[in-house]
């Protein structure tokens, strides 16, 4: 009696193992490379059709293009160079460009874990600089800030953690980021001391809904990723519990079958513009554009 049911054991077992290991294999799979992608903001190209305070524009665009530096595709530590710009065309005459955000960084990485299928925990530092390439006077003669041709430059740090998994039940990959930001006074030009935050806590959760490997794509059909900045230092006067401390954004994005390259997306933003000088005013903005692929499997 014993024998037959140590033999059933051993049977439904067989059979468990290999249905689990027949799905692990069509899930899509991670390494460090794909995950620091995830952690890089995406490259888009908004259409002329923003809904909110933000002046008329033809577009918005964010060029981000990542070169990967790493020993071999193996290695639990890689680094990657992003020559980051932000750039914005106004709906004005002769259609004018102004102050793009040039936001030079390199990130490190560190596989710090790996406990399962798709189960990743990754430690990164980043160091960039953001300036709009001006050398004009930050303000006006009214004292006004000189959006047209003020200097604007900072250098920062970041540092945090990613943590990756994969949902069963929604057939999709979810990655929870969290890191701290800091921007030390001397890496900054004096004017922006007191009115911009120089310690801020960044959050995101994103989800990639993808199809099996047996359906012969490679790309994500739909992604969701929510994002959440804390201003925490002492700023502008702010009350520790003002609303202008936070930063919030939540982005949906869709590949449909007859583009190649890239998808649709639409993004909810409101707080801080980050457009480099522009900084001191808050937004508060739908818009819609194209995005580059972010993962390929």
């Amino acid at each position: 009696m014993k024998t037959k049911a140590y033999t059933l054991f051993l049977l439904l077992w067989s059979v468990y193992f290999s249905f689990s290991q027949k799905e692990i294999d069509t899930l899509p799979q991670l390494d460090l490379h794909k995950i620091a992608l995830i952690n890089q903001s995406d490259s888009y190209f908004t259409f002329p059709t923003d809904i909110g305070n933000l002046e008329p524009l033809i577009f918005e665009a964010n060029i981000n293009p990542s070169f990967v530096i790493r020993e071999r595709k193996d290695s639990r530590i890689l680094a990657l160079l992003t020559p980051q710009i932000i750039l914005r065309m106004y709906n004005e005459e002769s259609y004018p460009v102004r102050t793009p955000s040039y936001i030079p960084q390199i990130s490190f990485y560190y596989l710090a874990n790996k406990a399962a299928v798709l189960n990743y925990s990754v430690l990164f530092g980043k160091i960039a600089h953001h300036s709009n390439g001006q050398e004009g006077d930050f303000y006006n003669e009214d004292h006004t800030i000189n959006l047209l041709s003020g200097s604007f430059s900072t250098n920062f740090l970041e540092f945090g953690f990613i943590k990756t998994a994969y949902s069963n039940r929604l057939k999709a990959i979810k990655t929870i980021k969290s890191s701290i930001e800091i921007h030390p006074k001397s890496w900054m030009i004096p004017e922006l001391i007191g009115q911009f935050s120089r310690l801020r806590w960044h959050n995101s959760f994103t989800s990639f809904k993808f199809p099996l490997k047996t359906s012969h794509s490679d790309r994500a059909n739909f992604s969701l990723k929510a994002e959440v900045t804390l201003m925490l230092d002492d700023y502008n006067n702010l009350e520790l519990f003002d609303l202008e401390r936070l930063n919030a954004g939540l982005t949906f994005y869709y590949h449909p079958k007859f583009l190649e390259d890239v998808g649709l997306f639409v993004q909810f933003y409101h707080g801080m513009d980050y457009y480099n000088i522009y900084f001191d005013r808050q937004l508060s903005i739908v818009r819609f554009g194209i995005m580059t692929e972010i993962l390929r499997f």
